[in-house]
């Protein structure tokens, strides 16, 4: 390791680094007078712009987070860089060959363990990119045309083709004066019996680039049926990579971002490039991940995302049931943002990519044209579950998508999605819906902890379980023995359909041990099972929430859970009943018996024999 740098160069990379220039390739920053720039704090969440440059004398400072220093000191905290790090960082930016004192002259070589995995990935990359002309790499270029990409488009991005070979790239980087230590850190290779074996072999890789062009990963796509491994291989963490704030194309995509106030969210490498070709230069992917708050961080800071809703984000998503999922994921982080967030929806549930090979460029531009707020999209997506010809059909959609619409913060755009939603479920009866919608809020507040600061950070999505109301509690241990003893629910608790829940996540979990199978599939429950429900969904909450049931214990011992099963479904079953016997209650109310005779005898006929299923109910509760 080479000495300290000399003082001479230290100060050469102040002078060559302008603060407003590097601060400005993390964040978007405005005039604020005076000469000075503001834009939102890196460091700390916020709303309104507190971080505050002054170009002049070279310093910035955040008066929301009282952090500050000079152009170094922001890499170095930014970045977790040591102070040679970042030094080196900015000199490689700034074109400067550092002098060491006690080490001589080292001319293009970085020194520090970020600055030399950052080397080795640029040699990898372009090693790759290298190869992707080559015959062996054949499947690569086929599977770029036939998505209707050319070689330039594929020199653009940087893509190329990791040969088949065990260790070639390592043999390659080793022979470029890189340690077998640094491949295997940097995530390029793994430890294999006689030195390192790389990770990516006989598939199409995409360098990941950070938001400063450095590429710090790799994403990889099957192309050999002989390959075994996952249909995409990512690098994994590392000192300079980590999935949940990478985003794929974000150093493409940064300018534009900044510039038209607007990010789109795609799921793939392919329907970026797709994006950017066809003149949607906003686009960016998750890269093996879902989309999560430290990419929500990353676009909030190029948006300087604060109080005007100037923006938006853009989410597409397909139009199928795991695309609505995938939406109302978001839904619960859409208030993260000040930013308004969209949803574009291809119906055909065609891809921005297999969009453009199939309809042409103006139909991904007309794709994100097309967007409608999340809010509007995740409320249908809840309704679209139930039969809206019938008052009881409407009433049970009310009741879901109630919880949704009281999870808006801004009172008043709660209030015209209470208006919305009496419009798209046909009532006519604003006051209706809002008085649902109310409830719910209310109900919602009222059990959060934390006073009303708290709660206003809290994306209330749904009402939360309290586990002291008894329908709760007897939802809970109905999942609970469908998760620990499937085969003592049986086709009864299959059959009980998502009405029977109140809870959202307790919907949820049901819908996916339906989606597994149906508890029949469980069979007497184990290990297997369990497994087959966590597989089945990529919802870390929903997967918390199964793992949660499976190692709680249920309230009867191992003779008496078969009675104590049969006592659960039979409550259940009455619960449901007792609501359903409510809004009959409710609407015969509103009727006249007299000139609507014939409307309020048939709901008295339904009233009379959901009274006697719920007596045989509870007498089976009882009994069991």
């Amino acid at each position: 390791m080479a000495g300290r740098i000399s003082d001479e160069d230290i100060a050469l990379v102040r002078e060559r680094s302008s603060i407003a220039e590097v601060v400005g390739e993390h964040i978007q920053l405005r005039n604020a007078g005076g000469g000075n720039l503001k834009g939102l704090c890196p460091f700390h969440e916020e709303k309104s712009p507190s971080f505050n440059v002054t170009p002049s004398r070279g310093y910035w400072y955040c008066f929301g987070c009282a952090e500050g220093g000079d152009v170094i000191t922001f890499v170095r905290k930014l970045e977790h860089l040591t102070f040679t790090e970042a030094i080196e960082r900015l000199a490689q930016r700034a074109g400067i060959q550092l002098r060491y004192e006690q080490g001589g002259y080292v001319p293009g070589r970085e020194h520090g363990e970020r600055s030399r995995l950052i080397e080795a990935h640029k040699a990898a990359a372009e090693f790759y990119a290298s190869l992707l002309s080559e015959a062996e790499a054949a499947p690569g270029r086929q599977f770029l045309s036939e998505r209707g990409f050319e070689r330039v488009d594929a020199e653009h991005f940087g893509v190329g083709y990791a040969p088949a070979e065990w260790d070639r790239l390592a043999r390659h980087l080793l022979a470029r004066g890189f340690s077998a230590n640094e491949l295997i850190k940097g995530g390029l290779a793994r430890e294999g019996r006689r030195g390192p074996v790389d990770r990516f072999r006989g598939r199409l890789v995409w360098p990941i680039r950070d938001i400063t062009s450095e590429v710090i990963g790799f994403g990889a796509r099957k192309l050999l049926d002989s390959d075994d491994g996952p249909k995409y291989l990512n690098t994994p963490d590392s000192p300079i990579y980590k999935k949940s704030s990478v985003l794929y194309g974000i150093d493409l995509a940064k300018r534009e971002i900044s510039k038209r106030s607007q990010a789109v969210v795609v799921e793939g490498y392919t329907d970026v490039m797709a994006c950017h070709l066809a003149g949607v230069p906003t686009a960016v992917a998750t890269c093996g991940t879902s989309f999560g708050e430290e990419h929500i961080k990353v676009l909030r800071r190029l948006l300087l995302d604060q109080a005007e809703f100037r923006g938006e984000v853009v989410f597409t998503f397909d139009g199928d049931s795991a695309g609505q999922k995938a939406a109302l994921r978001a839904f619960a982080d859409e208030q993260k943002f000040v930013t308004q967030t969209f949803v574009a929806v291809q119906p055909d549930g065609l891809d921005p990519c297999d969009l453009r090979v199939k309809q042409g460029d103006g139909a991904v531009r007309d794709l994100i044209a097309s967007r409608e707020p999340l809010f509007a999209f995740a409320i249908r997506s809840v309704i679209s579950r139930y039969e809206l010809t019938s008052n009881e059909g409407r009433l049970a959609a009310l009741d879901a998508a109630a919880p949704l619409v009281a999870g808006i913060k801004d009172e008043a755009l709660r209030d015209r999605y209470a208006v919305d939603l009496d419009r798209w479920l046909g009532f006519l009866d604003e006051q209706l819906v809002r008085r649902r919608v109310h409830e719910v809020s209310g109900r919602s507040s009222t059990s959060r902890q934390g006073g009303p600061e708290r709660a206003s950070r809290r994306p209330a999505v749904a009402r939360p379980a309290d586990p002291a109301d008894p329908a709760v509690r007897i939802e809970s241990e109905a999942l609970k023995l469908a998760v620990q003893r499937p085969a003592l629910m049986g086709p009864e608790f299959d059959a009980l359909g998502s009405q029977a829940f109140t809870v959202p996540e307790h919907v949820a979990l049901y819908e996916l041990i339906l989606a597994a199978g149906g508890t029949v599939t469980g069979g007497p429950g184990g290990r297997g099972w369990v497994d087959m429900l966590l597989q089945a969904t990529d919802d870390e909450g929903l997967k918390a929430l199964a793992t949660r049931f499976a190692v709680e214990p249920v309230r009867a011992d191992l003779e008496g859970e078969e009675r104590y099963g049969a006592a659960v479904l039979a409550r259940l079953a009455e619960i449901a009943v007792t609501r359903a016997l409510t809004q009959i209650k409710a609407k015969m109310e509103r009727l006249n018996p007299v000139e609507q005779q014939q409307d309020y005898n048939r709901l008295f006929g339904e009233l009379v024999a959901l009274e006697q299923q719920r007596r045989v109910l509870r007498e089976r509760a009882v009994g069991a």
